[in-house]
């Protein structure tokens, strides 16, 4: 059919040991899924079901770009995230059969414009300002399930200028991957495509123009960032 408007290409993200891409059809995110996380941010983790915002699937920031400071804020932060692509989709997914609905992983940071997130939570406004602006999230190639299995513990972690900010395990995790996969299919169907930020641990922090940010999970995937 044609179209009056020439159409958006679509967002491919690289695949490790491939000259293959992925194709990302949505971009969701789960809040506070670090109990240490969730203290620092102030909340209580051992009383909140898991919560899930969206980014859009071109914020996504592939692998060897820089990150440009946004405008409209002055306190920037980084959340670095295990992230889960699925190759296949559903509604109310049971959890024992989720971990067959996804294709890989990679590792991906979570930029929010924490100004713009306050000043949201005090009107009891959307975070999507904060959360779903241009190449908001970085992310690495994606580490293919069949070569690298489904990690559920190892270290996860982010680097400014070499000086360590978050060091977690993905043990730490209140809600585990497959049961997030569940939860999400019960409030959307879920598709090919999607792809999933899984939350960040302690020790989220401002950046400023001209930093180098390298982060990673162990076994998965690394990434680094300049901040421009």
């Amino acid at each position: 059919m044609e179209t009056v408007i020439p159409p958006a290409p679509p967002v491919l993200l690289p695949i490790a040991g491939s000259a293959a891409a992925f194709p990302v059809r949505r971009v969701y995110c789960v809040g506070r899924n670090y109990a240490d996380h969730a203290r620092e941010m102030g909340h209580d983790p051992s009383r909140e079901p898991p919560f899930f915002f969206q980014k859009n699937a071109d914020n996504l920031l592939p692998p060897g770009k820089d990150f440009p400071y946004p405008p409209r804020s002055a306190d920037v932060h980084h959340e670095v995230e295990l992230v889960v692509a699925l190759r296949r989709g559903g509604a109310d997914i049971r959890a024992e059969e989720a971990l067959d609905h996804i294709y890989g992983y990679a590792v991906g940071i979570d930029f929010t414009r924490r100004d713009l997130q306050a000043e949201a939570k005090k009107a009891g406004r959307p975070w999507t300002a904060a959360k779903a602006f241009e190449h908001s999230a970085p992310i690495s190639a994606l580490a293919p399930a069949t070569a690298i299995g489904h990690p559920a513990r190892g270290g996860i972690w982010l680097k400014v200028n070499g000086e360590s900010r978050q060091q977690g395990d993905l043990a730490q995790m209140i809600w585990t991957v497959p049961e997030i996969i569940t939860e999400l299919s019960r409030l959307f169907t879920l598709a090919p495509g999607d792809v999933i930020m899984t939350g960040t641990p302690a020790g989220v922090g401002a950046v400023m123009r001209g930093d180098l940010i390298t982060c990673g999970v162990d076994g998965v995937a690394s990434l680094s960032v300049n901040v421009v």
